[in-house]
C-alpha cells in the first residue's frame, strides 16, 4: 500500500460553468448542504483508505529568491488516501462532490514518493 496526495483543483472556467453564480441565495445554500452531506458521506465510505483528511486551502504566499509575495493558484483542498496503485487511488475520486455538486474542476492524484537517501 502506498500513499497518495489528492489535490482538489478550482478555476474560474468551472465556477462559470456550474451556474453557482446564478443561484439565488436559497439554492446555493441547499446546494452546499447537499455538497457537504455528499462529501461527508464520501469520507465515512472511504474512511479506512483516508490517512489524511486534509483540509480546505486559503490564500497563497510565494517564496522564492526574491522574497515573498502573494500569488495565485487553482488549488483549492487536499487529502491523502492509501491504495494498492495509483489507479485505484485515483479511482477513489471518481464522481466526488468537489466536481458532482460544488463548482470544482478536477482533483489530481500523486504518489507520495520516498525522500532518497
Amino acid at each position: 500500500m502506498k500513499n497518495y496526495l489528492a489535490v482538489f483543483i478550482g478555476n474560474e472556467a468551472s465556477y462559470k460553468a456550474s451556474g453557482w453564480n446564478a443561484l439565488n441565495e436559497a439554492d446555493r445554500k441547499e446546494r452546499e448542504r447537499a455538497g457537504i452531506q455528499a462529501w461527508d458521506h464520501w469520507v465515512s465510505s472511504h474512511q479506512n483508505d483516508i490517512v489524511e483528511i486534509g483540509t480546505p486551502l486559503g490564500k497563497t504566499l510565494r517564496v522564492s529568491s526574491r522574497g515573498i509575495e502573494p500569488s495565485r493558484n487553482e488549488l483549492t483542498a487536499f487529502t491523502i488516501v492509501r491504495a494498492e496503485s495509483h489507479e485505484a487511488a485515483a479511482k477513489l475520486f471518481e464522481g466526488h462532490p468537489h466536481f458532482m455538486i460544488f463548482p470544482g474542476d478536477s482533483i489530481e492524484v500523486m504518489e507520495c514518493l520516498a525522500i532518497p537517501r
